[in-house]
């Protein structure tokens, strides 16, 4: 499993003109990938380091702040670029394994207490953000 997470000041998605998430104060966007040997272990994984690294203002953490989180899906994380001009996408995982191990993160981010908004699954998505810092970081399990 993989996830970028970029520390914003502000952010949202719009799924078909309707906001699905967003939020006004800083917190993390996480767009999170999933391969074929994932399974519920990577999600509480990569779910912990969402909630406690320390990327927000003063070496905080979300959970330390309360901060908000927005958990996107984001096959493209798994793209394959070394051949050619056109990604494959092979190593990302089909949508039966994928779609209820993004869910599993945003659950666990969630059984932390913590306020969690998401992207929808296999939607085209606008998300917006204002990257603070810049802080983007990449996570792998």
């Amino acid at each position: 499993m993989r996830a970028v997470l970029q520390r914003a000041s502000r952010a949202s998605v719009v799924v078909d003109g309707v906001e699905v998430a967003a939020f006004d104060a800083q917190g993390i966007v996480a767009l999170v990938g999933v391969t074929h040997e994932d399974g519920p272990e990577q999600a509480q994984t990569i779910a912990r380091k969402i909630a406690d690294l320390r990327i927000l203002d003063n070496e905080r953490s979300v959970s330390d702040e309360d901060a908000p989180v927005i958990v996107v899906s984001q096959f493209t994380l798994y793209a394959d670029t070394r051949k050619g001009r056109r990604p494959t996408w092979n190593q990302a995982a089909p949508r039966p394994v994928a779609e209820p191990l993004v869910e599993a993160v945003a659950a666990a981010l969630r059984e932390r207490g913590l306020t969690v908004g998401t992207g929808v699954f296999g939607a085209h998505m606008d998300v917006t953000l204002t990257n603070d810092g810049p802080i983007t970081i990449l996570l792998e399990t």
